[in-house]
């Protein structure tokens, strides 16, 4: 993809990250937006743009860019259009993992490890019901995506035990987990998912030299040399890492993996370090944009982040299944 296109994607996620900031109950000027992000201004704006409006704008612009790049990193492994963590289960086991960890009372710091192996064992079992099924790993998508459905479904009702003699403030705590949000974001939610993002995210561009081999089918890769089940592994790995991450930060944000993809696909992106890093980018910008349109579309109330990616992606998903038909 070309300079100026690049040029266009960072400009048009520093407008809509501005926009964010500078747009809510009580709309802000772009310089008060300024003024205020340095601390320079009146007490009241000071507190609205640094400490509700930007680390709620970080941390959906760090779980969109978590989600694009998971969605991208899968996409091409499987060889699947369809292919993306809520799809797949991997965000539903997830939340079953926060949700087990806040109900056991676990530490909030050890919530991204109980999503990441909820998350792990949603995988193995998609897998395993795509296979019984006849679809294999990398089979039919429409088998898969059946079996992420299953996996969902089950997640759900997991979910379901577990809050079934919760304390009130836990069940409240879990829906958040399920509907997607960041208007709890913290700095300090915002730093560990930054670090998380640097880790996980990193790991999949430099994945993606496999990532690329991997696309072209299976003995493709082992004609050219790659241990092709330890790289599949590796890189379900690696995004059910950056996956669980945003889930624990953010709680269910769906569609955003599966759509984000075939956007920067659609722009000129093919090799997959570049589309993992440009879904990371768009992945950020839609993100941005949905809580922003929750925020203001029903005011004062907010809509969920994830029932506003979810009115973007089903209409998405549907199209992409009539392909496929």
């Amino acid at each position: 993809m070309s300079v100026t296109r690049w040029t266009v994607l960072v400009l048009s996620l520093i407008v809509v990250m501005v926009a964010g900031v500078a747009i809510g109950t009580i709309n802000l000027s772009l310089a008060a937006v300024w003024h205020g992000a340095f601390g320079v201004g009146d007490t009241t704006t000071v507190y609205i743009v640094r400490a509700l409006r930007l680390p709620r704008v970080v941390l959906a612009l760090l779980v969109g860019a978590g989600l694009g790049m998971s969605g991208a990193a899968l996409q091409g492994t499987m060889r699947n259009p369809l292919a993306e963590p809520y799809l797949l289960g991997v965000s539903g086991g997830a939340a079953v993992g926060a949700v087990l960890a806040t109900v056991l009372g676990l530490a909030v710091s050890l919530l991204p490890l109980a999503a990441f192996v909820g998350a792990v064992v949603a995988v193995v079992i998609a897998f395993f019901v795509a296979h019984a099924a006849g679809g294999g790993t990398r089979g039919d998508p429409r088998t898969l995506l059946m079996a992420g459905v299953v996996v969902g479904a089950f997640a759900n009702a997991a979910i379901m035990v577990l809050l079934a003699r919760a304390p009130a403030n836990t069940v409240q705590d879990a829906m958040w987990w399920m509907m997607g949000s960041a208007a709890d974001a913290t700095w300090s939610r915002v730093g560990a998912l930054a670090a998380y993002m640097l880790v996980g995210g990193g790991a999949l561009v430099l994945l993606g030299r496999r990532i690329d081999v991997l696309a072209l089918g299976e003995d493709a890769a082992a004609g050219l040399g790659l241990a092709v089940d330890a790289a599949i592994r590796l890189v379900f790995l690696v995004a059910s890492f950056v996956a669980a991450a945003t889930v624990a930060a953010a709680g269910l944000v769906g569609f955003v993996g599966l759509v984000v993809p075939h956007i920067v696909r659609a722009i000129g992106v093919r090799q997959h370090r570049a589309l993992i890093i440009g879904s990371a980018l768009v992945g950020g910008m839609l993100v941005v944009l949905s809580d922003l349109l929750g925020r203001i579309l029903l005011p004062p109330a907010e809509l969920p982040l994830g029932a506003v990616t979810a009115l973007i992606g089903v209409p998405f998903l549907l199209t992409k299944l009539r392909r496929l038909t």
